[in-house]
């Protein structure tokens, strides 16, 4: 089996695959200080509950946007799974796509992943709008070359700066209001920011378009990213499995002489 490993800026997700077929997935909160060991007897016993056993995983890959937590994986996959770990992003992993960046080494790992994996599901002429501490939005081109991006601040990101800056806005849950004019103070920021998201997404994929000069298929993904689709018809899917397939198909690529070994 294959572990795959997503660390995000906010939590960080463990699945297991037996070739492209999941078998399990965990989720944990991003913590640059925690162990190789602690990692290993939180994961061990909720592989235990699912039968699978530490020997039963025999190759592992990483994608991190939080650098600190590269050495403490290494040495969870070396030291439990026998394995030395590929990570996306370091010298010799492949990633099956060309990188059309100014600095190639700048770009977020996941970010790499998805348009990889988004490419194989879905073709050329994509636009990837993910919803996590950031949104982003990443262009892969007519040529399935990663083509650049756009970052924005993330949705809760937005809401705890403005619950932080603003004495007496109080933390609200991102939701879909019914009309677009709040009648109370909750309903007003729930409003300003889901209808401020759909107008980022729209706004911001329109000009994307207009500036690739050809129609383009618009992903979303992300756990945000049914609520936001259901409000706008910019987008045209939702995969929310994207990012771990996509480091399935790397491993594949890169260990597998691109097949998906069991």
């Amino acid at each position: 089996m294959l572990l795959a490993i997503d660390v995000g800026n906010t939590n960080t997700v463990f699945a297991l695959y037996k070739g492209s077929d999941p078998v399990a997935d965990w989720r944990i909160a991003t913590d640059t200080r925690r162990t190789a060991d602690e990692y290993f007897v939180w994961l061990n016993h909720l592989m235990t509950l699912n039968d699978v056993g530490a020997e039963m995983i025999k190759d592992v890959i990483i994608a991190t946007v939080a650098p600190q937590t590269l050495f403490n994986l290494k040495t969870l996959g070396r030291k439990y799974f026998n394995s030395e770990p590929l990570v996306v992003g370091e010298e010799g992993c492949d990633v099956g796509m060309e990188i059309r960046l100014t600095r190639p080494s700048e770009i977020g790992a996941d970010r790499v992943v998805n348009a990889r994996a988004a490419l194989t599901q879905y073709g050329p002429n994509l636009i990837i709008v993910d919803f996590g501490t950031a949104t982003t939005f990443d262009v892969v081109d007519a040529s399935g070359a990663y083509a650049g991006g756009v970052i924005a601040p993330g949705v809760n990101l937005s809401l705890a700066a403005l619950e932080k800056a603003a004495a007496k806005l109080p933390r609200v849950a991102v939701d879909r209001p019914e009309q677009v004019i709040g009648t109370d103070t909750i309903t007003a920021m729930q409003s300003g920011v889901y209808y401020g998201y759909i107008g980022l997404i729209e706004g911001v994929c329109q000009r994307i378009i207009a500036e690739h000069g050809q129609d383009m298929r618009v992903i979303a993904t992300g756990g945000l990213s049914p609520l936001f689709a259901a409000g706008t018809d910019s987008i045209d899917d939702v995969d929310d499995s994207l990012t771990m397939r996509g480091l399935v198909e790397i491993h594949a690529l890169n260990r597998g002489n691109g097949r998906l070994e069991t």
